[in-house]
């Protein structure tokens, strides 16, 4: 073998392809697509809620008597059957006790509403199976992913089943709507999934290799206030279909007091007593009320903690919540003021939406701080 001289240059020399490690063995257009349909997905979900809130406020909601997650696609196309649709409603203790009298054309309208209601589920449902299988056929799931997005379908599907579960309460015995807890747990698992979806979409956003190194920066503190904040929410948001379950919103129009009261007049009159929680008017508006003035003062709270981080976006994402709780306030006000129009009652739902989503990038940032650079 011949001596190469000790100072030889080597920078003509060859050298091995370097090999991208683990985290990034998956194709780098993987993530981008991801992102991309559950972007999709959070649209859609953003729609179906939106147009849930239209039903339940236009008292659609009972419209349709028949659960036909496939058939239930087509509406009525023909005379005779826009009849039998009718007379189905007619049957149900809405029409008899409600609406006696109602038109055919008057029908037409409360049924599109919920019609346009489950077609929308089934969209979002084709578009996740879609999604999903096409992901998941061309190898472009990142690692460990899997699972979490196969739980999307699943509790989309267990969705389905809540809602005829909510609907199916107000068919019989002398119910004019559908039960508000029912409702309320409809609406919250949809807001349980836009909620993941929204994360979901955040760790999508930067590689698996970006997270790791931000994890060390975690804010544990944070972190954790971030997760309560979320929670107290989706309490709130539960609280407020309770509220629009049983109309509770259109009454005791005055604040900050009830009826000239700090408590409405009979708040505890039904019996038993844990009746008056699902359906005195009075005592649920108080309730969603008086968890509104907690959350709001929690929310503050932990922006005034979140001051003190050392990262200045992480601090800017809890300063987004509570900015966006103060109008979320002042529009539950007016809404209730003015008797609950649907316009401001459904813009007040929005609000909700943006509000828990705020929260839900706030506990990422806390979790996974964006990097910044070392002057700021």
């Amino acid at each position: 073998m011949a001596k190469r001289p000790i100072f030889q240059d080597m920078a003509t020399a060859e050298r091995p392809a370097a090999r991208a490690g683990t985290i990034d063995a998956v194709r780098r257009g993987s993530r981008p697509l991801v992102r991309i349909w559950l972007g999709i997905l959070f649209a859609l979900m953003i729609v179906m809620i939106a147009v849930g809130g239209l039903t339940r406020l236009t008292d659609s909601g009972l419209a349709i008597t028949e659960w036909r997650p496939v058939t239930g696609a087509l509406p009525p196309l023909s005379a005779a059957d826009w009849q039998a649709e009718f007379d189905l409603y007619r049957a149900i203790p809405e029409y008899q006790l409600q609406n006696r009298g109602m038109s055919l054309s008057e029908f037409q309208a409360i049924y599109w509403w919920e019609w346009g209601h489950r077609q929308l589920g089934r969209v979002i449902g084709l578009v996740w199976a879609i999604g999903f299988l096409g992901l998941l056929l061309t190898r472009n799931i990142p690692p460990g992913w899997t699972g979490r997005l196969l739980a999307l379908g699943v509790l989309g599907g267990l969705q389905g089943a809540i809602g005829w579960w909510m609907v199916a309460s107000g068919l019989t015995g002398t119910m004019l709507d559908v039960a508000s807890y029912r409702l309320a747990t409809h609406l919250g698992l949809a807001f349980v999934i836009l909620s993941l979806i929204a994360w979901f979409m955040l760790s999508m956003s930067r590689p698996q290799s970006a997270l790791l190194q931000a994890r060390r920066l975690a804010e544990p503190r944070l972190t954790t206030l971030g997760g309560w904040l979320i929670g107290l929410t989706f309490v709130q948001i539960l609280l407020g279909a309770l509220v629009a379950g049983i109309d509770a919103g259109r009454n005791y129009i005055d604040w900050p007091l009830m009826a000239g009261g700090f408590t409405p007049p009979g708040m505890w009159a039904l019996d038993p007593w844990w009746r008056n929680l699902f359906e005195n008017d009075g005592t649920v508006q108080f309730f969603h009320r008086i968890w509104g003035y907690l959350l709001f003062a929690a929310i503050v709270a932990v922006w005034w903690v979140a001051r003190r981080s050392a990262n200045r976006k992480t601090t800017a994402a809890f300063a987004g919540v509570m900015h966006m709780a103060i109008l979320q306030m002042v529009l539950g006000i007016v809404t209730v003021m003015h008797s609950s129009p649907w316009y401001l009652a459904i813009l007040h739902q929005f609000g909700a939406v943006v509000l828990i989503c705020l929260a839900v990038r706030a506990r990422h940032r806390a979790k996974y701080p964006l990097p910044q650079s070392v002057r700021t």
